[in-house]
């Protein structure tokens, strides 16, 4: 049976992983959240719409649209070697992991501060219409 390219769950599903949340993504596209929940249920795409989520949220179009759950796991499985019941297993891993901890923390800090930066524009409009 062929696998159906669910597009918009494969959007959510990253977007879950890189700890970003729907209102984030919406603002920095300039839509409602409402419209990201619509795009995340839907099979298909627009391209330019699907360039700009992908940029977004710091991956490829083509890294969406290959997105599997199923590599994921695989990916993960393959750095314990089987071995992950092991006090001292002598497991060697692909990556230091504090360096990707830091990498993830320092994309964090990035949003963090692009979404403050946004609402301080939010609170400025407001108060020059006043």
């Amino acid at each position: 049976m062929a696998e159906t390219i669910h597009i918009g769950r494969k959007i959510g599903r990253i977007r879950e992983l890189r700890g970003i949340k729907q209102e984030f993504l919406a603002s920095e596209l300039g839509v409602s959240q409402q419209s990201i929940s619509r795009i995340e249920q839907s099979e298909t795409v627009e391209e330019d719409k699907l360039q700009q989520i992908a940029q977004v949220l710091g991956v490829t179009a083509e890294a969406i649209k290959n997105f599997s759950e199923e590599a994921v796991i695989n990916i993960i499985s393959s750095t314990l070697h089987d071995n992950a019941g092991s006090v001292n297993n002598n497991c060697t891993l692909n990556f230091n992991p504090m360096d990707k901890l830091l990498e993830v923390i320092e994309e964090n800090k990035k949003l963090y501060e692009r979404l403050l930066q946004s609402e301080r524009e939010k609170v400025e409009l407001l108060k020059a219409g006043k």
